[in-house]
């Protein structure tokens, strides 16, 4: 059993009440909860694994459909080292006081909610099912449950989207005692409700690049400080399971549509929730995980790239991409520190266009 290496695990519980508009998620219908068949899939492929976890991640759809024994019985599974951290995702309205306290005495000691937005309106026209009194009720249990780490989700350049709207967001987490927040841009994915039916009233590409840089802003002047393109923390509240992804550590996932990166060979397992619990799909090679991986995540971390690291991972820049790299220092989209290129918030909001000249 190997510990030398950081090593995550990520369950898919593919399960939810309702398909939200903008989701391009892998799902399956839940109201009723997570069938036990489910678990015991998972359970089955956990029995696999011989490596101990510094970090489990319950992804979805949505985890808190779970029940507290079954948190309790996957993660026993899971094994996890002394002082891991357990994420587990949920929505405000699929919790109660009753399983919140479950999922502590569990073993969970990270609470993540899909808030959004604090306008009922908004919510509404999202596809969400919970209100922002009942977000806020939810954060509130979610405290007296216990959970010192408490993270919220906000949607940022919505339909006839305002500062208002997110400074009322971002108080909603705030006072409900969250320590880490993510706040990302709405991207209308293919074979969502929203391409077939586009929202009214959404911001041009100029304007939604200044709401993100207005919320930036905010969220370090409440002591959120941004260590990710799309997350906020408390500083020592940063998430250690999406570092995994982003530092290009190993990490296996289970489930349909769960992705996996061990020895730097990527692979996924098909989006079938039926084959997985009949045991019929198998996860599929991807692909390995490259030094252009490796760039491209690092670059959407504020700590930003090092090039020792990069050239230690294969990696070797160019005249051309290091002429480049100066232009953007020289724009104000980069910094150097020493010998890593680290985008700024205004390069972040640009990311894409940057690495497109990189890679």
């Amino acid at each position: 059993m190997s510990n030398k290496k950081l090593f995550g695990l990520y369950l898919h519980v593919p399960y939810c009440k309702a398909k939200c508009r903008y989701c391009d998620f892998y799902s399956a219908p839940g109201a009723r909860g997570v069938p036990q068949a489910y678990v015991d899939a998972l359970l089955r492929e956990l029995a696999k694994n011989t490596r101990r976890p510094d970090t489990v991640y319950f992804g979805g759809g949505t985890p808190a459909l779970l029940s507290p024994a079954q948190v309790e019985m996957l993660l026993r599974a899971c094994d996890p080292l002394p002082g891991a951290e357990i994420t587990l995702e949920a929505n405000p309205d699929v919790v109660t006081q009753e399983t919140l306290n479950g999922f502590r005495a569990a073993g969970v000691t990270r609470i993540s909610f899909g808030v959004q937005s604090a306008d009922d309106t908004q919510l509404r026209r999202l596809g969400r099912t919970h209100t922002a009194a009942g977000a806020s009720a939810a954060l509130a249990m979610a405290q007296k449950a216990g959970f010192a780490e408490i993270c919220g989700d906000i949607m940022l350049a919505l339909s006839y989207y305002s500062n208002a709207e997110f400074d009322a967001t971002l108080a909603l987490l705030k006072n409900g005692g969250c320590t880490h927040i993510s706040a990302y841009l709405l991207k209308i994915e293919p074979g969502t409700a929203f391409a077939k039916y586009p929202p009214d009233g959404l911001p041009t590409p100029d304007e939604a690049a200044d709401f993100y840089l207005y919320a930036v802003r905010r969220l370090e002047q409440e002591g959120y400080r941004q260590y990710e393109i799309s997350n906020f923390a408390r500083p020592g509240h940063e998430g250690r399971h999406n570092l995994l992804y982003w530092n290009c550590c190993d990490y296996l996932g289970l489930g349909p549509a769960a992705h996996s990166c061990l020895d730097a060979l990527r692979s996924y397992w098909p989006g079938d929730v039926q084959g997985f619990i009949a045991g019929t799909v198998q996860p599929q090679p991807e692909g390995d995980c490259t030094a252009e991986d490796f760039l491209l995540m690092q670059l959407r971390l504020r700590t930003g790239l090092n090039l020792p690291q990069y050239a230690a991972r294969g990696g070797q820049l160019t005249a051309a991409q290091r002429a480049f790299m100066r232009q953007c220092v020289a724009h104000g989209y980069a910094v150097w520190q020493d010998d890593t290129f680290a985008l700024t918030p205004e390069g972040l909001v640009v990311q894409n266009a940057i690495l497109e000249e990189l890679i």
